[in-house]
């Protein structure tokens, strides 16, 4: 097999993809030693041609693919798409439309984040060659047998996804998807600007000092892990930002006395970089903290159970639907919804309120129940007696 490693033959290939329907994406990287991951290989697929595309193929310009990304008369077909979608942002590519088989498989009852294997097994009846699962993709040349294993994830995808799709429209849930589809792609959660890496950690404390310089560090942390192109871990453990925040070090020493701090990181080029992010952030803590929610009041006091009581209902009616549990709610989900009625959360809104939220209020009203019919959970209304007179 020869994977595309020109312009002209990219160009040509994305001509040919003209007029589909849909177009099946996968990507091969690396990024266990980076900042950025690196693009090793793009597998596409629609339903009349497919090719392996060799990104690190010398003089190659992607542009092509990136315009079939952007054409939004071509769905995009993935699986578990954050990462390939995330791939294509960075390249101002974002792809839309999209489907996700894995989570329409999780609307579909295939489980909880059914992994591409699984999924073909179940729906297609073939079992993948994971020979060549654990290839370094960055190496060239590549074998036969490893373009093979690639192209396979996204010829596969190519045929289940229209199976999938009609399964999902003929049990009305071809929508839930398509509403978590509008939140993969959304380029707001893909956004590394330095200055809002902060919101990807959680901040312990509200007090403005502490949140300046926690938000000082985490930009400091990103912007050093963007022009190293290396992980943020090992520039500074997320731990540590906490630390730094609490302590607020404005000199060498105190920042070598903490815990969290690698050892001899003052005396690093780290170090009076790091100084100069905190007492920037102290000169106006105020103005620079980010703005937190605050604390919500505290649960009450059978808000433990109450939680406990909802894992139940949510086990139960995800079953009823044949759907898996998490696509409708987490556990913070249900915490939020103890604690309060109108609590902010995608498990009280949308079809998510139809499929449960509505009955987990009304759980907490008494108005439902939970009764045990021998192996199953069955939800029943609660049939309150008059009042005397």
């Amino acid at each position: 097999m020869k994977p595309i490693t020109t312009t002209a033959e990219l160009a040509a290939f994305c001509n040919a993809l003209a007029g589909e329907p849909f177009v099946a994406v996968d990507t091969e990287f690396m990024r266990e030693t980076t900042y950025w991951p690196k693009l090793c290989l793009i597998q596409v697929a629609s339903p009349t041609h497919e090719a392996v595309i060799d990104p690190l193929a010398e003089g190659i310009d992607l542009e092509p693919l990136l315009a079939v990304m952007r054409d939004t008369s071509i769905l995009k077909v993935f699986h578990a798409a954050r990462q390939d979608v995330e791939i294509f942002n960075n390249l101002k590519a974002m792809p839309r439309p999209l489907f996700d088989t894995q989570v329409a498989g999780m609307a579909a009852g295939f489980g909880e984040q059914i992994a591409y294997d699984a999924l073909v097994r179940q729906m297609l009846r073939i079992e993948l060659d994971k020979s060549s699962r654990f290839t370094d993709w960055a190496r060239r040349p590549l074998t036969d047998a490893q373009l093979t294993y690639a192209l396979a994830d996204v010829t596969h995808l190519a045929a289940l996804f229209p199976i999938l799709r009609e399964r999902l429209e003929t049990s009305g849930r071809l929508a839930w998807v398509e509403e978590e589809m509008t939140a993969i792609s959304d380029p707001a959660a893909y956004d590394v600007d330095p200055e809002k890496a902060w919101r990807r950690l959680r901040p312990r404390k509200t007090a403005p000092k502490y949140l300046a310089v926690f938000k000082a560090v985490a930009a400091w942390r990103e912007r050093t892990a963007q022009n190293r192109d290396q992980p943020r871990g090992r520039i500074l453990k997320d731990e540590a930002i906490d630390e730094l925040a609490t302590q607020a070090p404005t000199s060498l020493e105190a920042l070598n006395n903490l815990r969290g701090v690698p050892k001899g990181f003052g005396g690093s080029k780290f170090g009076p970089d790091l100084l100069a992010a905190i007492k920037a952030a102290l000169a106006d803590p105020e103005g620079y903290a980010p703005v937190v929610d605050k604390p919500g009041p505290p649960p009450p006091q059978n808000a433990g159970a109450v939680v406990e009581l909802l894992k139940v209902l949510l086990k139960a009616r995800a079953e009823e639907a044949g759907v898996a549990s998490k696509l409708i709610a987490t556990v913070s989900d249900l915490e939020k919804i103890a604690a309060d009625d109108n609590a902010t959360t995608p498990a009280l809104t949308g079809w998510r309120r139809d499929a449960f939220g509505a009955d987990a209020l009304k759980i907490k009203r008494g108005e439902l129940a939970l009764v045990l019919d021998g192996a199953k959970v069955r939800v029943v209304e609660v049939r309150r007696a008059p009042k005397a007179e």
